[in-house]
C-alpha cells in the first residue's frame, strides 16, 4: 500500500478535494448575505480515512460467501472509489434572514484550505525529488 503511486495519487486526489473546497467555500462567502441560503461543505477526507481504515482492519474470521443473496462479514473499500461530496448544511442558522454563512468562519475555512494546498502540493514536489535523486545516483 506505501508505494510511490498510491502516495501521488492520494495527494493528488486530496488537492482535488481542495480545489472543489475553495468554489464552495467562495459560493459561500459570496451568498453571505443572501436570505435563506445555505452553506455548504466538503466531505471528502473522512471518507478517505474510512476507505483506508478498511485496509487494515480485517476480521479474525472472515466468511466465505457461496451464495449471492448472502451478506459479506467484511468488505475491503477501495479509496479510488470515494469521491468528492459537497454537502449543504441545513441544521444552523447565522442570521436572522434563514442564512447560515458566518463571513468569518469562512474566511478562516478559506485561509485553512490554502494552507493544506501549499502543504499537499510541497509533498508532492518532496515525492518527485526522492525520486529525482535517486535516478541521479
Amino acid at each position: 500500500m506505501n508505494t510511490f503511486a498510491t502516495t501521488v495519487d492520494l495527494l493528488h486526489r486530496t488537492m482535488s478535494a481542495n480545489v472543489v473546497r475553495r468554489a464552495v467555500i467562495s459560493n459561500n462567502i459570496a451568498n453571505a448575505n443572501v436570505p435563506n441560503f445555505k452553506r455548504s461543505d466538503v466531505n471528502f477526507e473522512s471518507e478517505l480515512k474510512r476507505a483506508l481504515d478498511t485496509q487494515k482492519q480485517r476480521p479474525a474470521l472472515e466468511l466465505v460467501q457461496t451464495n449471492p443473496a448472502h451478506f459479506n462479514n467484511f468488505r475491503e473499500r477501495d479509496y479510488r472509489d470515494v469521491q468528492i461530496r459537497r454537502v449543504l448544511d441545513y441544521t444552523s442558522t447565522y442570521n436572522n434572514n434563514g442564512n447560515n454563512v458566518d463571513p468569518e468562519q469562512e474566511f478562516m475555512a478559506s485561509l485553512q484550505n490554502q494552507m493544506m494546498y501549499m502543504l499537499l502540493a510541497n509533498s508532492v514536489s518532496f515525492e518527485f525529488n526522492q525520486v529525482n535523486s535517486v535516478l541521479r545516483n
